[in-house]
C-alpha cells in the first residue's frame, strides 16, 4: 500500500512551494516529545530544559496530538500569501469545534480521507476505552487531556491553541526568525532546480524514503494508507521544506485540506557535509580546463544536449561528452534523458558549495 502523486512531465505547475510557522512549531513540539528520533535537531530539545516546568508539563499532557499523526488543520495552502504565525493561529482558533475534533482524533483514528460523523465518533464507547488505553501509557495527564476530546472537544482545542501560542512567545518565535531565511532560500533553489532541469529530478533528490517512478511518472511514499492523486494547476501539491521533520516525510493526500509533502530542508545536509580533500581536488581540476568551465556556463544558463554543447565549444561530440563525463564525476553536472538526447544541466548547490567547503577546509 501506498500513497502516490501523478505528475506529467509537463505539468509542474501541479506543484507549490512554501513553509509556515504554525506546520514548523508542531513539528518542533514532536521533536520535544520523540528526542531520540530527531539527532538533527538535538540542540533545540537541550535548549528546552529552560522552558518553564509548567510549559513543559503542558508540552508532554498534549503530546498525543504531535507525538504520531498530525493534525492536517495545521496545513498551510498553497492559494494565500506567506503567513505569519499568529495569522495562521487565528485561522486555527476559528474551526468549528466539530472540524477541530474531527482533526484532534486523528492521532487514535485513521479516517483514510473518509468524512464521518464526529458525534457518532466520539460517542463510540469501544473507540473511546481504546483510545483512553492507549493514552493510559503515556501517563495521567495525557489520559486527561484525551478524555477531554470525547467530554468537550471545545475546550480540548481552546487549551491546545493556549500551548501553541504560550509556546512560541516564549521559545519558538525566536527559533523562527532564526530558520526562516533558510526555509525562503530553500524555496529559491527549488524553484531554480526545478525550473532548469524538470521536476522530476529535484524529486529524485529530495529524500530516501520518497518514491520516484519515473516510467510512471508518479511519486509518493510506502505507507498502509491506499491512495493515488493526480496533480494539475487545479489540484496542486504544496512541498514544504522543514527544518524539524527529518528523519520522516509527511504526506498528506486527502480533502479538505491541502494536499502537502513536508521534507527535511536542504540546508540541513549542506550545512553538515563538507566536501574532503581528495572530493575538493576531483572538482577543482575539472574546472581547470577552459573548455570544461565553458561547458559549465552552457549548461547552467539552461539544460542542453551533448550535440547541442559541440556545437557551441567546437569540438566533436566524442570529445565533448570526454569533458562532460568528468563534469559528471566531479558532480557538477547532472542529467536526464528527453527522448533520443541525454541532457546536461549544472548542478547549481554543488557549485555552490564548493566555495563554502574551500573555507571550511582552510578554516579547519
Amino acid at each position: 500500500m501506498a500513497i502516490r502523486f501523478e505528475l506529467a512531465p509537463d505539468e509542474e505547475g501541479g506543484l507549490a512551494f512554501g513553509y509556515s510557522p504554525l506546520l514548523e512549531t508542531l513539528l518542533s513540539l514532536h521533536v520535544l516529545v520523540e528526542p531520540k528520533h530527531h539527532a538533527l535537531q538535538h540542540g533545540w530539545v537541550r535548549s528546552s530544559r529552560s522552558l518553564s516546568t509548567g510549559l513543559r508539563r503542558e508540552i508532554g499532557a498534549l503530546s498525543f496530538l504531535y507525538r504520531w499523526t498530525l493534525p492536517n488543520s495545521f496545513l498551510p495552502s498553497a492559494r494565500t500569501e506567506y503567513e505569519d504565525f499568529e495569522a495562521e493561529l487565528a485561522r486555527l482558533r476559528s474551526l468549528r469545534t466539530e472540524t477541530a475534533a474531527f482533526e484532534l482524533l486523528r492521532s487514535f483514528h485513521d479516517h483514510g480521507g473518509k468524512r464521518q460523523s464526529v458525534r457518532k465518533l466520539l460517542g463510540d464507547g469501544e473507540l473511546r476505552a481504546t483510545v483512553l488505553r492507549r493514552a493510559a501509557a503515556y501517563g495521567y495527564g495525557p489520559r486527561s487531556a484525551v478524555r477531554l476530546l470525547f467530554d468537550d472537544p471545545a475546550a480540548l482545542h481552546t487549551r491546545f491553541v493556549a500551548l501553541l501560542e504560550t509556546y512560541w512567545e516564549d521559545a519558538f518565535a525566536t527559533e523562527w526568525d532564526r530558520i526562516e531565511p533558510d526555509l525562503a532560500a530553500g524555496v529559491e533553489a527549488a524553484g531554480r532546480e526545478i525550473a532548469a532541469g524538470g521536476a522530476y529530478p529535484f524529486l529524485q533528490r529530495l529524500a530516501p524514503r520518497l518514491r520516484v517512478d519515473l516510467d510512471d511518472h508518479s511519486f509518493g511514499i510506502d505507507v498502509p494508507h491506499d491512495h493515488r492523486v493526480k496533480l494539475d494547476a487545479g489540484n496542486q501539491l504544496l512541498l514544504v521544506p522543514s527544518v524539524y521533520t527529518w528523519p520522516h516525510v509527511r504526506v498528506n493526500c486527502d480533502g479538505p485540506w491541502q494536499l502537502t509533502l513536508v521534507y527535511r530542508a536542504p540546508h540541513l545536509v549542506e550545512s553538515q557535509r563538507a566536501a574532503n580533500p581528495p572530493e575538493l581536488v576531483g572538482a577543482f581540476r575539472a574546472l581547470g580546463d577552459p573548455t570544461r568551465l565553458r561547458i559549465l556556463q552552457l549548461v547552467a544558463q539552461k539544460p542542453r544536449s551533448t550535440q547541442e554543447l559541440a556545437a557551441l565549444v567546437g569540438l566533436s561530440a566524442p570529445g565533448t561528452s570526454k569533458h562532460l563525463r568528468i563534469l559528471s564525476a566531479a558532480g557538477l553536472v547532472t542529467t536526464r534523458r528527453e527522448g533520443y538526447y541525454v541532457v546536461y544541466s549544472a548542478d547549481a548547490d554543488r557549485v555552490q558549495a564548493l566555495g563554502r567547503d574551500v573555507t571550511r577546509l582552510i578554516a579547519r
